[in-house]
């Protein structure tokens, strides 16, 4: 079943496709750039889509097949971002954005291809998984602007690359090919253009394949080893005992026992 919502005056684009949804940046003729009212209604998006029915992942991507985003949009720095009222209106927007992809409780993965830049990177870093085009470049170039990156995100980018490669894209504002993401471990694999949404399928169908109970247990369980959190390791706790009362478990034992793909309704 296929379902679509625009947010953003169309600019943001919350698709589903039979078990997976889609969140497009629909700004191609500025290269995906987020705007302010984008950055605030990035949550509604994905609330939207974990509401629609059996949605099992979650794909951000940019529309054009060109850039995934350039980050936020500079074009209204001049008005939104002058002084430090507005700026930090503007950067709490932004951390409630990338907080969204953060928490979200689906698996969520960037679909990269060409310049991912800015606010774009930490969308991506805040994502769960990663898949990249050969041809896709990296960079966070605040100190090009005299800007400081948001510390509420800043944990997704030390976490993606560690804090070596984060401070050297942070000082000196330069660019990280698709190849030094890859090594860097930012990205899970890279791939020629023409492949990137076969990759993306590949990795999408057996992510939803999985029971959904059991991948929900997952991230939480990620999640609270990376934060150390009393309270995420509690919720990952509780996550993981409802799997033994879930049907899908009484499925997959099933399937191992009659040597078959298991069906998973995720309940």
């Amino acid at each position: 079943m296929k379902s679509s919502h625009s947010f953003s005056e169309n600019a943001l684009i919350a698709t589903t496709e039979d078990d997976r949804g889609y969140l497009t940046f629909n700004r191609p003729e500025s290269k995906n750039a987020i705007n302010f009212r984008m950055w605030q209604e990035i949550p509604l998006a994905l609330d939207w889509l974990c509401s629609q029915g059996d949605i099992r992942c979650i794909i951000l991507r940019g529309e054009g097949g060109r850039d995934f985003s350039a980050g936020a949009d500079i074009t209204e720095f001049e008005q939104m971002r002058q002084a430090a009222p507005d700026g930090q209106a503007y950067e709490r927007s932004n951390t409630s954005a990338f907080r969204a992809v953060r928490l979200c409780q689906l698996p969520v993965l960037a679909m990269i291809n060409g310049i991912c830049f800015g606010g774009a990177f930490g969308l991506a870093a805040a994502a769960d998984l990663r898949i990249a085009s050969n041809e896709a470049l990296f960079a966070i170039p605040a100190g090009r602007l005299g800007l400081a990156y948001p510390v509420d995100a800043m944990s997704d980018i030390v976490e993606a690359l560690g804090p070596q490669r984060a401070g050297s894209l942070l000082y000196t504002g330069g660019r990280m090919t698709a190849r030094d993401a890859h090594a860097a471990g930012f990205i899970l694999s890279t791939c020629g253009l023409a492949d990137l949404n076969l990759t993306m399928t590949a990795l999408a169908d057996q992510i939803c394949a999985n029971a959904p109970m059991s991948n929900r247990a997952s991230k939480a369980a990620i999640r609270s080893v990376l934060t150390g959190s009393k309270e995420d390791r509690l919720l990952a706790e509780d996550l993981a005992q409802s799997t033994f009362d879930s049907s899908d478990y009484e499925e997959g034992r099933l399937a191992f026992r009659e040597k078959r793909k298991p069906t998973f309704s995720g309940h």
